[in-house]
């Protein structure tokens, strides 16, 4: 009796390792399978690299040097895209209702159209895929794209999102009309800058000069 309990026992401990063995590989592969699709969606088929970036926009000599991206509200919900020419620090923004290639597409040739363009240097991000067809539309202006995970290389848009996220914070839906977006988008370029010697966005973009009280 005591031989038989303990091939029972043996049999059941057994089974216990088999089971938890076949849960761990179903985890693992689950694990696999995620990284593996999150990897895929990152990847974009690239123009040009950053290094190849023309001196003249590297160096902030003209207009029309333009870092792009987006700004994010709830997941899955409204979101900015966003655009600083490199020499003013000037913004062009408009709010789109979700994130995705199509739409980001369709606001950066609306924003961009009838303005000064040289190169755009956006995220390297999947919203960004069809920068060939935006190239195509845009007089074939050119795209340099950065090294994956170097949001330093686009400082000049960082920095201006992190103005934006005064007034829509991360987490929080932008559920803000567009002429609520235009006017905060107004407000940061009349906004002085000391790397402008305290000139607005506007000044150096429009060359105007404005008496700011």
């Amino acid at each position: 009796m005591v031989v038989l309990m303990k091939k029972y026992y043996h049999m059941e401990i057994e089974e216990s390792f088999a089971n938890y063995d076949i849960v761990v590989k179903a985890v693992i592969q689950k694990i696999m399978k995620k990284d593996v699709a999150k990897f895929k969606l990152v990847i974009i088929q690239i123009s040009n690299l950053i290094t190849d970036r023309p001196d003249l926009a590297n160096n902030r000599e003209r207009l029309g040097d333009w870092e792009a991206d987006t700004v994010m509200g709830q997941t899955g919900k409204a979101c900015l895209v966003t655009l600083t020419d490199r020499k003013s620090r000037y913004l062009l923004c408009k709010k789109i209702s979700k994130k995705n290639s199509f739409l980001v597409k369709q606001a950066m040739i609306e924003l961009l159209e009838n303005q000064p363009l040289e190169t755009i240097t956006p995220d390297r991000e999947k919203e960004f895929s069809k920068h060939a067809e935006i190239s195509q539309e845009l007089n074939l202006v050119e795209f340099y794209f950065p090294f994956p995970h170097h949001p330093w290389q686009r400082g000049t848009n960082e920095n201006t999102n992190g103005l934006l996220r005064e007034y829509f914070p991360k987490t929080v839906d932008i559920n803000q009309s567009d002429s609520y977006v235009e006017a905060k988008m107004k407000e940061i370029n009349l906004r002085p800058c000391k790397c402008l010697n305290w000139k607005t966005p506007y000044e150096v973009y429009h060359s105007v000069e404005l008496h700011l009280t």
